[in-house]
């Protein structure tokens, strides 16, 4: 049994010394040699819960605050430590409710609004996200980050104006917002204003001029601006995500193929081969070369190409009914796609929206995406080998499309794998309307002796209920069509959540 014998003032006063000054490893070992002989008091909990999260010992200190809280249960700030550190441990739901408990205790806290609306984001619940933000900022209008915040939810959910105007009033509070400034040109890109979305990235850089993200859009607009050796500095600068695949884009647009083959072979040497950006331009390249594809995510990615029907979007299914009357009547924005002729695209993430429409594919698509990976389980090939057991959304949208619709030859960088699915097609005449993928597109460079022609391309026609999928590592286009009727799909990324 455990001594009952009360610390000296001296020894607890020590005690948030090592605390305060940062001394966390001497504090915690502390706090517990103290535990020992009293574990009843209140700080020596406290302070240990404290000295645990400092450290990132998050599944430590959630016990410590629950043996705080048991002895102190009437205390919003420990609620909402606790509320964090099962948050850092990804126990989402433990999560929100000890953040509800904190705001029970102190409906005036607005951390802890502000902090629930980030759980129920991470949770894809859009509308509980918002209003927690929403009453954050009711609490306390003047939390930058709250309308920080509110803005990255309201973006999700596609309602592109509301979410300028939640950055803009970030900005107004901070002026030195660098994340909001970056994030207000995103949305604006999205919504097609492409000139205020550079200012807003020059002015992140001009605060920050080593911001990632800002660094990466410009990289972005450069590139789109045909500034390929501009573009590839920034990309470089950047060290985000797939950083190197677009620097290397850059010097493959820029016809510098001596600098691409050697970035290439460096890469291939000293890291594995799983972009699928890299095996698109090691692909084109091999072709232009006549050179075998050294870089092995999936060498033919037309073999990898994946058709099924989904039996739960058949014709006249309460599901397709259900997708077709959502995206024809739920407030979702559009999204300005250059690549997209006589058609309209949605913007956000469609499928973290509300509608149980949208999740309940959202689940079928997990399905066959399992299917796919099955199929193909005995192929020596980072597609596939590389595969995890847990994947993620990185997009989804809609693209509805009018007669004479069609979308321009293009990939999706930032997917693992690519697809849609076909919710209504119209009359085919031969080709028209078909999916036609292959490996070459977005105005690649054809070298001298080559056409486009050399290569490979294939294509099929879906029906309605049916999804494709593919490499994102494949160029893709959808072949005009002159028939009265809509052509709808929802388009996605997945990937490997651990890439």
């Amino acid at each position: 049994m455990a001594s009952t014998s009360q610390p000296s003032q001296q020894k607890v006063q020590q005690l948030i010394q090592l605390l305060n000054t940062g001394q966390l490893s001497a504090a915690e070992q502390m706090a517990k040699q103290m535990l020992k002989q009293n574990t009843s008091i209140f700080i020596l909990h406290h302070v240990l819960a404290l000295a645990l999260d400092g450290q990132g010992k998050f599944d430590e200190s959630v016990l410590s605050y629950q043996a705080a809280i048991k002895l102190q249960p009437n205390t919003p700030d420990l609620y909402y430590n606790l509320g964090s550190a099962y948050s850092n441990i990804n126990q989402l739901t433990e999560a929100a409710d000890a953040f509800k408990h904190a705001i029970q205790l102190n409906p005036s806290f607005f951390e802890a609004h502000g902090n629930l609306g980030t759980i129920y984001q991470r949770l894809g619940l859009l509308d509980e996200a918002i209003a927690s933000y929403q009453a954050g900022l009711t609490v306390n209008p003047q939390d930058a980050r709250g309308h920080f915040n509110l803005g990255t939810a309201l973006r999700d959910k596609g309602n592109l104006p509301a979410a300028i105007e939640s950055y803009k009033q970030a900005i107004a509070l901070f002026p030195n917002y660098t994340d909001a400034y970056n994030n207000l040109g995103e949305t604006l890109r999205d919504y097609g204003d492409m000139d205020a979305a550079v200012k807003n990235y020059q002015e992140a850089l001009s605060r920050n001029p080593d911001h990632p993200n800002a660094n990466y859009n410009m990289g972005e607009f450069l590139y789109l601006a045909k500034k390929y050796d501009e573009a590839a500095k920034h990309f470089d600068l950047s060290k985000l995500e797939d950083w190197e695949a677009r620097s290397m884009v850059c010097l493959y647009k820029a016809k510098r193929f001596e600098d691409f083959k050697a970035r290439l072979d460096q890469h291939s040497k000293n890291s594995k081969h799983n972009s699928p950006l890299i095996a698109t331009l090691a692909t084109h390249y091999a072709v232009n070369q006549n050179e075998p594809c050294a870089y092995n995510f999936c060498k033919s990615g037309i073999d990898f190409v994946y058709q099924n029907s989904i039996k739960e979007l058949a014709p006249g299914s309460p599901l397709l009914t259900a997708l077709l009357d959502d995206i024809q009547h739920a407030d979702i924005a559009e999204r300005v796609q250059g690549m997209l002729h006589y058609g309209k695209q949605s913007a956000g993430n469609l499928f973290k929206r509300p509608e149980n429409s949208f999740r309940s594919l959202a689940t079928l698509i997990m399905r066959e995406f399992s299917n796919y990976r099955a199929r193909f389980a005995d192929t020596d090939c980072e597609l596939i080998q590389s595969f995890p057991d847990e994947y993620a959304f990185t997009s989804s949208w809609y693209v509805k499309m009018e007669k004479g619709g069609h979308l321009s030859p293009h990939i999706h960088e930032i997917g693992w794998i690519s697809g849609a699915v076909y919710l209504a097609m119209p009359t085919a005449h031969g080709n028209e309307g078909a999916f036609e993928y292959g490996t070459h597109g977005d105005n690649y460079p054809i070298t001298e002796g080559k056409s486009a022609d050399d290569f490979p391309v294939a294509h099929t026609m879906p029906k309605v209920g049916d999804i494709v999928l593919f490499p994102s590592s494949l160029f893709h286009r959808t072949i005009p069509f002159n028939a009265d009727e809509q052509r709808i799909c929802i388009a996605f990324d997945l990937k490997p959540s651990t890439q």
